[in-house]
């Protein structure tokens, strides 16, 4: 839990510094990232479950 509190005040704070420096934010749209994000993760468990079952 704290790895994800502290992703979340990271992520907050590179967001304050980049609206302040007035900077396109360094990701994809909102909803697209997500699904990007959660299919990579998706990806690493499924390559880890395929890879348990052939060796």
């Amino acid at each position: 839990m704290q790895e994800i509190l502290l992703a979340l005040i990271a992520g907050l704070v590179v967001g304050v510094v980049f609206a302040i420096i007035k900077l396109p934010i360094p990701a994809p749209p909102a909803i697209a990232g997500i699904v990007g994000i959660f299919g990579i993760y998706l990806g690493y468990k499924l390559f880890g479950l395929i890879a348990g079952y052939i060796s």
